[in-house]
């Protein structure tokens, strides 16, 4: 961008600190670097401020460049981070992910859902907002969970009751109008009743000794019933035995189970277990008991691999760049005022483990890890915070709106409080690392 605008470019830096490998273009005179700290990378152009400029190449310098390109240039760096995210996104919707089928599993009680008579394993095919005169082939077709979701989140955010055609051809209204939803929280989809997709009942592997190591439950074992109440899915039977110990007492359970079309009755005790910090998401569920059998509960969802064309691979890219700025900025916000704790923001040594972790995932999994740093890079770089490029458009829009370039003393006391904010997030997001991997 800023050769586009006809600013020199001195040097183009991939890394930080002392020069490793270098090249100098002799049509352009840039060069080209490769520095030791690989935490990013840098544009040094030519500029006024920072060293004397020979009077032939005065209109080639950045700061005597009109407020429009000098705009440009500062706001090219984020944007580039958040186009790089929408094309990583694109580029998988393209390939295809493995995604989980949109198969319903069991309800919430008392939700949405719920009321509309769901039971649980039905299977959605298409899904839209209800109208009068809507047609079935209004509606979008559902290739996934997470496209049912994401639809019912929106209907309910629009104060908008949904339609669900299901492979049936049965037509299910759910009222999510009255819902009257104000944000995207989870506890929204809670509300709809559409939490997860069908998993079936079945037990996974068992910790030595645990209650269900003692009860004599096995790896493949299938619920199908506790204490004569059915078992649909996996998340049912979660909360049945969770809900086993609420008031600090554990209560025994009898199972019946299918193990290799053998029937069989179990006696099952969970243990009491008292939620902390490390087990919850929220502080309202810190100190709560609840049972727990030591054994994975729960088969994997039915998946299927969800592959789009050239446009809507996309546009569905660049809506879920936009998402996870929206979340990304959300989460900040909450941070600043204290609704959210600060363990959430991360460092370079975080960012290596997950990266190498992501890595041995495959590619999809990598690629996913890449797209949601370029979006917290994109998003940090834009926050309006001295030494960031927002907070030099913090400095143009002044310059914009009065006619006027921030004073250098202003900008000088400015950039000692960005560096004081700058270095307080630096230090916290370290600390979260040590701890986490000591931890």
């Amino acid at each position: 961008m800023a050769v586009a605008c006809g600013v020199k470019v001195l040097r183009f830096s991939i890394g930080f600190g002392p020069v490793v490998l270098r090249w100098t273009s002799p049509k352009s005179g840039t060069e080209f670097a490769l520095s030791a700290l690989p935490l990013g990378g840098y544009v040094k152009m030519l500029d006024e401020r920072e060293a004397p400029v020979a009077a032939q190449e005065r209109h080639r310098a950045f700061n005597l460049q009109p407020l429009r390109s000098r705009v440009l240039i500062v706001a090219a760096g984020p944007l580039a981070n958040l186009g790089l995210a929408a094309l990583l996104y694109a580029a998988l919707n393209w390939s295809g992910v493995q995604m989980a089928a949109p198969v319903l599993g069991v309800p919430v009680s008392g939700s949405v859902a719920d009321r509309a008579g769901l039971l649980g394993g039905e299977r959605v095919a298409r899904a839209g907002y209800d109208a009068a005169d809507l047609e079935v082939d209004d509606l979008q077709p559902v290739q996934s969970f997470e496209d049912l979701t994401w639809l019912m989140s929106q209907a309910a955010l629009a104060g908008r009751d949904a339609r669900l055609l299901l492979d049936d051809g049965t037509q299910v209204r759910l009222g999510l109008a009255a819902l009257e939803a104000r944000e995207a929280a989870p506890e929204l989809l809670e509300r709809i009743g559409l939490i997860a997709p069908l998993s079936k009942p079945e037990i996974g592997d068992l910790l030595a000794d645990g209650a269900a190591q003692t009860a004599g439950l096995r790896k493949g074992d299938k619920v199908l019933s506790v204490d004569d109440v059915a078992m649909r899915d996996g998340r049912q039977l979660r909360e049945l035995i969770r809900a086993s110990a609420a008031d600090g007492v554990a209560k025994v359970q009898r199972w019946r189970i299918d193990r290799a079309g053998q029937i069989l009755v179990v006696d099952v005790r969970p243990e009491v277990v008292v939620q902390d910090a490390s087990t919850v998401g929220d502080s309202h569920s810190m100190g709560r008991t609840v049972g727990r059998i030591g054994a994975y509960i729960g088969s994997q969802p039915e998946m299927r691999l969800v592959r789009y064309g050239l446009f809507d691979g996309l546009w569905l890219g660049i809506v879920k760049t936009w998402d996870v700025s929206a979340l990304t900025l959300k989460t900040l916000g909450r941070m600043v005022i204290g609704e959210a704790s600060l363990k959430n923001l991360s460092g370079p040594l975080t960012i290596a483990d997950y990266a190498g972790r992501s890595a041995s995932l495959g590619l999809s999994a990598y690629l996913v890890f890449l797209a949601l740093i370029s979006v917290s890079l994109g998003v940090l770089n834009l926050l309006p915070l001295p030494l960031l490029d927002g907070g030099h458009l913090m400095y143009y829009l002044w310059e914009g709106l009065t006619g006027r370039p921030v004073s250098e003393a202003s900008q000088a006391w400015l950039q000692r409080f960005g560096v004081v904010v700058l270095a307080l997030m630096m230090s916290i997001a370290l600390v979260n690392d040590v701890t986490r991997l000591l931890g």
